[in-house]
């Protein structure tokens, strides 16, 4: 898996070598790209970090990337910077879910801030992908029974309330409940309920 890195893309190359400087000066790992061709190119889903993006570029812009990104399935949180900081752009690229929207000149401190902000939530959204799809592994191994027993200790019915909701012995319950909870890895009612709200989700 790859290290969390900013990935920066910005047409002007003065502008990309000042922020890398001033991100790696904070103990951050930097790319730099000068199109969003170029970032296109390399940057895959599995990357980890944050993309810095510039609004303004020839060919496609900022905002257009950022699309292209979700399209693509590049999960990375997107902080936009512009010399020309419009309203309507903002609200675009925050709609698109974008976590800043930075005007040029901008304090460097906020931005270093900024990103390590969208690098923790990026860090945390992974964990918990990760998480769900555990989760679905796990409940695809569940009788369609199971499954149906699993959702109703989850919403914290006992073993008796269960059987009379699903017309079937409490020993019964208590067998499919055992093997629920082997089958989803839990020890716990509080622990299967989580698995169960990440199903949902």
């Amino acid at each position: 898996m790859s290290e969390p890195t900013v990935f920066v893309v910005d047409d002007d190359e003065g502008v990309r070598d000042a922020l890398a400087l001033h991100l790696e000066l904070a103990g951050l790992r930097v790319r730099t790209f000068p199109s969003a061709d170029a970032f296109l190119a390399v940057v895959g889903a599995g990357d980890r970090g944050c993309a810095v993006l510039d609004i303004r570029m020839p060919g496609m812009d900022g905002l257009t990337l950022q699309k292209e990104m979700v399209r693509q399935g590049i999960t990375l949180p997107v902080i936009i910077i512009t010399g020309h900081g419009d309203v309507p752009a903002a609200v675009t690229a925050f709609r698109a879910g974008a976590v800043d929207f930075l005007q040029k000149p901008f304090d460097e401190d906020r931005l270093i801030d900024r990103v390590r902000e969208a690098m923790e939530r990026d860090a945390r959204d992974r964990r918990q992908r990760q998480e769900q799809d555990d989760a679905c592994q796990r409940a695809a191994a569940l009788s369609p029974r199971e499954r149906e027993v699993m959702l109703l200790i989850a919403e914290g019915l006992s073993n008796k309330h269960v059987a009379l909701r699903l017309d079937i012995g409490v020993r019964t319950v208590e067998t499919h409940r055992a093997r629920v909870m082997e089958k989803m890895g839990v020890g716990s009612v509080s622990e299967l309920a989580r698995l169960a709200l990440l199903l949902a989700d």
